[in-house]
């Protein structure tokens, strides 16, 4: 039996070192440990006894008789950790549990006008993770001391940094040769990209007075990331790590500490997390209220989406959840973030259970605090909402960027990057929420809100905000039409307007305004343009308007989206 028992305990020792479970019984992982340890005790044991038996001649009954008895404690608590796995799972189901499960997350519900406010151009993230992904990778790779020795980390972070929204990566050593060469200094530097410029660095620890980053998920041995939190907090349960740095720009772990809170095993949720310096190895472990407000990220948006959807699905109890689902209620696919109040907020849309391809409303949740707020807002999904977009640019090939949630004029709008087939941003587009036919683009983000503003004008919708009424009055032109020329363009009626006293020919398709047609020469006008083509020769107008002629657009199937009535063709430009 001692044997046996130290046998064991070697086997238990080594894996526990590879497998790093948490010593925990909310831990589905260590019933699956000690499971094994216990059916791993009991082989060795009949090994170990039967090499003993064989030398004195005992017969197989005597044999298993004997290692019956011994192991009846063995099997006894297989059996007691067996019962507690069972009954756990079952006092843990959401079958039993609905309202448990509906009150992880408190929501409150806001008001989008009044409690949203503008956000300036130089706080919109303009990338998400694979175009950052790509500005970091093709940065690290014009360093020719690091590229051949490290890989940038999967994992961009958002964070806010010195108040600017900043994507942040760690660098991980290439294999484990490279590891071996380099890990007496650590990995030197970390990639951060700036999501309003779009623009990468490799931030070297040593610009900044600081050692290398000798604990990461890409460490071996003793200072990998998850086994020194294993040996030191044996019984924590942690969600993934990931990386974020202090205004001084010390790179830290942040490792969310998991719980479960209903039953054994349902309910998960954060009650703390662990900061760890990545250079030093310093480390504290700070409750959910009291961890340092530069730390942005504590819950993982995909922590708020689950409990979001326990909270909209089991609003009226489990069977209200299967059938009828009155009030049910579910996030979209996908998410965003935000910045605001130097925090991050995690953005997504709200639909009902039917999937009816609308949203009812939209949620954003503060990822270091977790305060959510419902904001009511119907209109289109937000893969709609990217279809719209899409549309307008259809003969460049650009893909969207799943929307961010903006107050652009008092409106809920909609605001998107669109990337070529390299991950790169080249336009913006803005759609309207309520109207997603209303769709604005641009080269530029004021462009584009320019443009979007002015359609916004068009549909007699208001427009709140003092910021959106300065561009309506800086892109404003009034005069008296001198002359009026015309021409087709892919099948497309063009109508060229100059002014009084200028040389500027305004331009714009029938299609987008019928009223076009019926212009004078002599009648007093007030065109509308985007701001980035004041000063051509010709300019795309966004609308023209003479007298109370109220704008008259075609009109279009609610799901098309290949119309380019908006922008003149480049083929115009060139003649």
């Amino acid at each position: 039996m001692l044997i046996s028992l130290l046998i064991t305990l070697a086997i238990g020792a080594v894996w526990f070192y590879v497998s790093l479970p948490a010593i925990n019984l909310h831990n589905t992982g260590f019933y699956s440990f000690v499971f094994i340890l216990l059916l791993v005790y009991i082989l060795v044991f009949m090994i170990v006894l039967g090499v003993d038996t064989g030398h004195q001649e005992i017969h197989l009954k005597d044999y298993l008789s004997f290692a019956k008895n011994q192991c009846k404690i063995v099997v006894l608590i297989v059996v007691v950790m067996a019962a507690i796995f069972v009954v756990g799972q079952l006092i843990s189901a959401p079958i039993f549990r609905a309202g448990s499960y509906h009150e992880l997350l408190d929501v409150g519900t806001g008001d989008f006008a009044t409690e949203i406010e503008p956000v300036s151009f130089d706080e919109i993230p303009m990338l998400d993770e694979a175009s950052a992904s790509v500005l970091g990778d093709r940065k690290l790779g014009e360093l020719s001391d690091m590229v051949s020795q490290f890989d940038v980390s999967a994992d961009y972070t958002q964070i806010n940094y010195q108040g600017r929204p900043v994507r942040v990566a760690a660098l991980e050593y290439g294999d484990f040769f490279k590891w071996f060469l380099n890990t007496k200094e650590g990995l030197p530097a970390y990639i951060t990209v700036d999501m309003v410029t779009q623009e990468a660095d490799v931030v070297r620890l040593s610009d900044l007075g600081l050692e290398g980053m000798r604990y990461s998920p890409s460490e071996y041995f003793n200072r990998d990331l998850n086994r020194f939190l294993r040996f030191h907090y044996p019984t924590y349960m942690f969600s993934s790590a990931h990386l974020e740095i202090d205004e001084e720009g010390q790179p830290w772990w942040v490792c969310p500490r998991e719980t479960r809170t209903i039953g054994l095993f349902g309910g998960a949720d954060i009650i703390g997390a662990v900061l760890l310096n990545a250079s030093t190895g310093e480390h504290a472990y700070y409750d959910v209220k009291d961890i340092p407000t530069w730390v942005d990220r504590v819950y993982t948006a995909s922590l708020i989406v689950q409990q979001y959807d326990y909270y909209g699905t089991y609003v009226n109890g489990f069977i209200n959840s299967l059938i009828g689902q009155k009030d049910v209620t579910v996030t979209t696919e996908n998410f965003n973030y935000l910045a605001m109040d130097d925090d991050v907020y995690m953005y997504t849309g709200i639909t009902s259970a039917s999937s009816d391809q609308s949203n009812i409303g939209f949620l954003l949740s503060n990822q270091r605090t977790k305060e959510t707020t419902y904001y009511p807002a119907p209109g289109a999904i937000e893969s709609s909402a990217q279809r719209s977009a899409e549309g307008i640019v259809q003969d460049l090939g650009y893909t969207a960027t799943f929307p961010l949630l903006l107050n652009i004029g008092g409106q809920p709008t909609y605001f998107m990057s669109l990337k070529d087939s390299s991950q790169l941003v080249k336009m913006y587009a803005m759609v309207n929420v309520s109207q997603y036919q209303i769709v604005a683009q641009g080269t530029t983000v004021a462009a584009c809100e320019s443009d979007y503003i002015a359609q916004l004008q068009q549909r007699d919708i208001p427009v709140s905000s003092d910021s959106a009424q300065d561009i309506l009055e800086k892109t404003n032109v009034e005069g008296t039409i001198a002359e009026i020329r015309t021409a087709v363009l892919d099948g497309d009626s063009w109508y060229y307007v100059r002014l009084d006293g200028a040389d500027t020919f305004y331009a714009m398709a029938a299609s987008k305004d019928r009223n076009v047609v019926i212009l004078n020469v002599g009648d007093a006008v007030s065109i509308q343009i985007s701001p980035e083509d004041s000063g051509n020769a010709i300019v795309n107008a966004l609308s023209i308007s003479s007298g109370d002629a109220a704008p008259d657009p075609v009109e279009e199937e609610p799901d098309n989206t290949t119309d380019t009535g908006g922008t003149e063709p480049t083929t115009l430009a060139e003649e």
